[in-house]
């Protein structure tokens, strides 16, 4: 949970306004103390992703494969399919990602809660949440932090990963800069760009303003549209650490 009471629409609007006049005053595209180091192995980087609707048991049980073969960071699932791929995943190192709120945002903070808190029973390590965006674009800052506290609430009881998925493809830079300083004071781990679901996906352009909020405190998660190796190299000298992406192995094969 989140130290003391929530920010108020004009203490959010005023943290908005100092950090985005100091993004202003030089290209938001590079993370702050310049372009970030690319690792020759992208695989520990990377979230193996499968989020289709129409994602058979079969299809899970491959990209749990895939990732054991090829050491992602984790795969990353539908809720009703944790219990599956942790099972898979047992003892390979490769964790279990769950996704929560997905992937409009809109639920309210008490189910995304006992979304997250099934999803960790269940074998998930990290939880990849929705922030409320209608709640955001609103000036509610106060409800979207709730749905972020609630979550992270329930990752901090068992060491599990929080990250925040802000859409920003609907977002103006100063949404986006809202909404990663939400989730930083809601004690997330990580901010994420997209669900993949939204009109737009990872842009190094908004990987690197929100790398330059959030500082090197927290992760940025860059997801959505990720197909190449040379986009994804690209996305992590802009300052993201974490990749989601259905085509890991292509992008590991250099394709």
């Amino acid at each position: 949970m989140s130290d003391g009471p929530p920010p108020s629409p004009s203490e959010i609007d005023d943290l908005v306004r100092r950090v985005a006049a100091s993004l202003a005053m030089e290209p938001p595209g590079l993370a702050p103390a310049g372009p970030a180091a690319v690792p020759a192995d992208l695989a520990p980087l990377i979230d193996h992703t499968l989020l289709r609707a129409d994602a058979a048991a079969s299809d899970i049980d491959r990209l749990c494969k895939e990732a054991r073969q090829h050491r992602f960071a984790s795969v990353c699932v539908n809720p009703a399919r944790v219990a599956r791929a942790a099972a898979h995943l047992a003892g390979s190192g490769v964790d279990t990602c769950s996704v929560v709120g997905f992937p409009l945002g809109a639920h309210t903070p008490a189910v995304k809660a006992a979304e997250a808190a099934g999803a960790i029973r269940d074998g998930a390590r990290e939880i990849d949440m929705v922030i409320d965006i209608g709640a955001l674009k609103s000036g509610d800052y106060a409800l979207a932090e709730a749905g972020i506290a609630g979550v992270v609430a329930a990752c901090r009881e068992t060491g599990v990963l929080c990250k925040v998925i802000i859409e920003a493809a609907v977002l103006t830079d100063e949404e986006k800069v809202a909404a990663c300083l939400l989730a930083r004071r809601a004690g997330a781990d990580f901010v994420k760009t997209s669900t993949g679901f939204g009109p737009g996906g990872a842009t190094v352009y908004d990987v690197g303003l929100m790398r330059r909020v959030v500082g090197p405190d927290l992760g940025v998660k860059a997801a959505g549209g990720i197909r190449t190796r040379s986009n994804a190299e690209a996305l992590i000298a802009a300052g993201a650490d974490r990749l989601g992406t259905s085509a890991g192995v292509a992008i590991v094969a250099g394709q």
